[in-house]
């Protein structure tokens, strides 16, 4: 298994779990689902039907983002200003890592995450802002999003910005 964690802070904010691909060469998306998780019971992302989806509920279970609830992540908010703020300082500091740990990884990052970063901006009312379980505002905000069908969440993260551990 692997985990995936933010190189500023060491939060582990993903993991090979969830079906993920590589987009641009630049981020990674990672699927999400909604589960539903009770007190002492343990929900392992199957699909239940209506009927027990809405029993469950009524039984004082709540439903959740698999990925926000695996790796603790916290919400956090943003307006446009302070996005775009928060993104200069944090592409700085993945740029300073790389030079340290990946140099010949530097340009092609600059690249690409100036082109991606216009994508981001250009939809960003679509976004949602959450951060690792630390809640170090330095680190990584990782984006939630929706596919074209309106109801399957995923999240997009810096592939740059991300550590590969091995369990």
């Amino acid at each position: 298994m692997l985990l995936y964690q933010d190189i500023l802070t060491g939060d582990e904010v993903a993991s090979d779990a969830f079906p993920m691909k590589e987009v641009d060469g630049i981020v990674y998306e990672f699927n999400a689902a909604l589960i539903t998780i009770k007190e002492g019971e343990v929900d392992i992302g199957g699909n239940p039907s209506q009927e027990e989806q809405e029993e469950a509920l009524e039984h004082g279970a709540v439903q959740v983002n698999n990925i926000v609830h695996s790796h603790r992540l916290q919400p956090t908010a943003f307006d446009k200003k302070s996005y775009l703020t928060y993104l200069k300082g944090y592409m700085k500091a993945v740029k300073a890592k790389l030079t340290e740990t990946k140099p010949e990884r530097v340009e092609a990052f600059e690249k690409g995450a100036a082109a991606y970063a216009k994508k981001i901006v250009a939809n960003f009312k679509d976004y949602e802002f959450f951060i690792g379980e630390s809640m170090n505002v330095d680190g990584m905000v990782l984006l939630l999003n929706y596919r074209e069908d309106g109801t399957t969440p995923y999240f997009t993260l810096w592939k740059d910005g991300l550590k590969e551990v091995k369990l």
